[in-house]
């Protein structure tokens, strides 16, 4: 069981590690956009595109980013007595608070399916069977969802990209519960950066 527990967690780690390295360029994918707005509104007619392609560029940084933050434990945290626990008592604690972050992604997760569905045109409540049938050509893409601003872009690419950060960040939340339960059996699962 934790030889299974490892081979996950080492694949994981490794793919969140590197989509958040790649992820962390996305900040200047941000301040180029914004300059150029602040450029174009200063010396030529503004763009329309500029903020909103501002806020997708933002939600993608920190969606994609979530499962690389939740690696490196650079989530925000109340350390009140947490600092003077032994680290078997903190893999208690980090198994338990991790299950309600697992249940918490994944209705994140089911909403955000049922959100990009309503985007490609499915009116339905039943988003899972939706996507199922759009792999096995049952269902087809209805009238895409736009934005209501001037530039009025398609909004399914972000909500897209949101489903696919939960889902990383939902198998992140389980590789930290399985690293837990090993803390607590008095073993460690490494983890490959490579």
């Amino acid at each position: 069981m934790i030889k299974a527990m490892a081979s996950y967690v080492r694949i994981v780690d490794a793919v969140n590690y590197r989509i958040g390295r790649v992820m962390m360029w996305g900040l200047f994918v941000m301040m180029g956009i914004l300059l150029w707005s602040s450029i174009s509104k200063t010396f030529f007619l503004p763009s329309l595109w500029t903020l909103e392609m501002a806020q997708f560029a933002m939600v993608t940084y920190y969606i994609m980013g979530g499962p690389y933050s939740i690696q490196m434990g650079s989530n925000v945290r109340m350390d009140l007595f947490y600092h003077n626990w032994s680290p078997h008592r903190k893999a208690w604690f980090d198994a338990f608070t991790v299950l309600l972050l697992i249940f918490y992604l994944g209705v994140l997760f089911y909403g955000g399916l049922g959100s990009t569905a309503y985007s490609l045109g499915y009116w339905g409540d039943e988003p899972v069977s939706y996507f199922i049938g759009l792999l096995t050509g049952s269902e087809e893409i209805g009238r895409l969802e736009r934005s209501s601003t001037a530039w009025r872009p398609y909004i399914w690419p972000v909500k897209a990209i949101m489903v696919f950060g939960f889902f990383l960040m939902l198998l992140q939340a389980i590789s930290e519960f399985f690293k837990d339960i090993a803390r607590i059996n008095g073993q460690e699962i490494g983890v490959s950066r490579a």
